[in-house]
């Protein structure tokens, strides 16, 4: 009975991956940034972002010696990358919190939709760690673990808690509290208004007790009807609880603003000094290495006393209009005054190299690399598994691919990337504004609807495709489609009938806004397939959401 099951599972697996099919033999990438491209002591100094591309809304907490940070992943899966690190310099991926479909589900979500703003904290009395979240899809929950790098705990949906961005703050007696974003009492003043709520939380039945609490209204200066108070995170110093939010919306407006109280349900005082991080006005428009929109950020102190707050900041390029690497993760060390924390003095610049004080930084290994500064890898993909930086978009409907010995496979489904469905495409993000991509094409399209190649993707409105497909009249081409709301077809290469079954190779050369597509037949020459090529459709500023420009190797049924 075990061979003849053994022989069917084997078929199945066969029929899965037969003819038909996309196999991609590696995939290349590397990074070219003039802004990280500095000489600097990296015993005694790290780079700004930590993490950059696709890396918004970090939070982090720390058990003993060791800290540990998430990021939003929005509709991708699995979701909340989770990092860890004994140095605040150094991030090993340690997998993701979200890595079932019963913890995520994500099925007809936008792009931008799923995952907002994870935070990650450690209660002390009951050594636990929780992750809370919003999936827009479903709503606010959260899941525990006793140890991150072993697994999390189905969610626990809290139907009590509504708006976005709740945070869990632990108190000294062990008492639980909850704050988050969400529609003021009564209804908003202006448009734009929100509020901070609290709620008391039980940490024995895992659930919310009594009702909320609007502990902040509007913001800070409320005189200026301030808007998008939100990401609020509560953590205790002293006699003082303080409450730290984001303030002014994820764009250029961004900031981050500090009030304090003697309870956790207020009332609370905003600090004079206000925003305590922001990059919106007074500074140089021509500086070097311009950061823009800095802010939701969260805090921790070390073991020996000192405090660092990492936030999100943006790498604009074009007059600082643009940014397609999406909203980074950046680290700064923070300076009390009077009783007040201050992560960046006013018309302070965010600083690309900075000097680390916490002793000395580890050398890099190949489980932190990769994470900010130039930079280039290899994916051949000959493991069992999949290299984390992979994602799908939302939940696979199934496995639609298999690595092996000649790279991954992937079975074209009959979903486009325009379809809010699960897709047959692996998507990393780009991490680069420089950067060239390549990869290796083993594809033989049999109908116009079928291509495969390398996709670029913002949303399902805002995207490239490029690839091989099949054209009306039977020929086989090389395409180039350009989608900003309305898709074009860039360029069109027919393949010759000698070149038609051969694999392609695609590279992808992107500088700013503008991007380069270049094929190869076999182990031919590159040939210019399109040069210069508006990419400002990957950015937010055009297409709206909330993630950074994604690469994925892509394949449909569909086209």
């Amino acid at each position: 009975m075990k061979k003849i099951l053994s022989a069917v599972l084997l078929a199945a697996s066969l029929s899965v991956y037969a003819d038909g099919n996309a196999t991609f033999g590696y995939f290349d990438y590397k990074g070219d940034d003039v802004r990280f491209a500095k000489t600097f002591d990296a015993a005694k100094q790290y780079l700004n972002p930590v993490i950059a591309g696709f890396a918004p809304d970090p939070s982090i907490c720390r058990k003993g010696d060791t800290y540990y940070l998430v990021n939003s992943s929005f509709s991708f899966f699995p979701g909340v990358p989770i990092y860890k690190s004994k140095d605040l310099v150094n991030w090993e991926s340690i997998g993701h919190v979200l890595d079932r479909k019963s913890q995520l589900p994500l099925q007809g979500q936008k792009v931008s939709g799923g995952i907002f703003a994870p935070a990650i904290s450690y209660n002390e009395k009951n050594k636990t760690f929780y992750m809370i979240t919003t999936n827009v899809g479903a709503g606010n929950f959260f899941v525990k673990s006793k140890d991150p790098e072993k697994g999390w705990s189905e969610p626990i949906y809290l139907r009590k808690v509504g708006g976005i961005d709740p945070s869990f703050f632990f108190d000294k007696d062990g008492k639980g509290y909850i704050v988050n974003n969400d529609e003021p009492v009564g209804g908003h003043d202006y448009q734009g208004q929100r509020s901070i709520m609290c709620h008391r939380f039980s940490v024995e039945g895992d659930s919310v007790i009594g009702d909320q609490v609007e502990i902040l209204r509007g913001g800070t200066h409320v005189d200026k009807q301030p808007i998008w108070i939100e990401g609020p995170h509560m953590f205790r110093v002293g006699k003082y609880y303080y409450l730290m939010c984001a303030e002014g919306g994820t764009g250029e407006w961004h900031s981050e603003v500090i009030l304090r109280s003697k309870s956790p349900m207020g009332p609370f005082e905003e600090y004079s000094g206000n925003p305590i991080l922001t990059q919106r006005t007074g500074l140089n428009p021509d500086r070097e290495d311009y950061v823009s929109s800095a802010g939701h950020a969260d805090i921790v102190q070390t073991p020996k006393g000192d405090w660092w707050a990492v936030f999100l900041a943006c790498r604009p390029y074009d007059n600082n209009k643009y940014y397609n690497t999406g909203r980074d993760t950046y680290m700064l060390p923070v300076t009390w005054k009077d009783g007040w924390p201050v992560i960046l003095d006013k018309g302070k610049v965010v600083p690309t190299v900075v000097d680390y004080k916490g002793g000395t930084i580890a050398p890099q290994t190949p489980e932190t690399a990769y994470r900010t500064g130039n930079f280039e890898y290899r994916d051949d993909f000959k493991g069992d598994k999949l290299h984390g930086r992979w994602l799908t978009l939302r939940n696979p409907s199934v496995k639609f691919w298999s690595t092996g010995v000649n790279g991954v496979t992937i079975k074209p489904l009959p979903v486009n990337i325009s379809q809010r469905e699960s897709l047959s495409a692996l998507f990393t993000p780009q991490q680069h504004t420089t950067f060239t991509a390549e990869t290796r094409l083993d594809f033989n399209p049999t109908k116009e609807t079928e291509l495969a190649g390398f996709a670029l993707l913002q949303n399902e409105d805002y995207h490239f495709t490029f690839g091989k497909t099949m054209l009306k009249n039977g020929s086989k081409a090389v395409v180039l489609t350009r989608k900003e709301k309305t898709p074009v077809d860039v360029s069109t290469v027919i393949l010759t009938n000698e070149e038609a079954d051969k694999p392609l190779r695609l590279k992808i050369k992107g500088d700013g806004g503008l991007y380069d597509f270049y094929y190869a037949v076999g182990d031919g020459q590159w040939q210019l397939a399109a040069k210069g090529v508006d990419a400002t459709n990957l950015t937010t500023n055009k297409s709206g959401g909330f993630i950074g420009a994604c690469i994925g190797m892509y394949a449909t049924s569909k086209r």
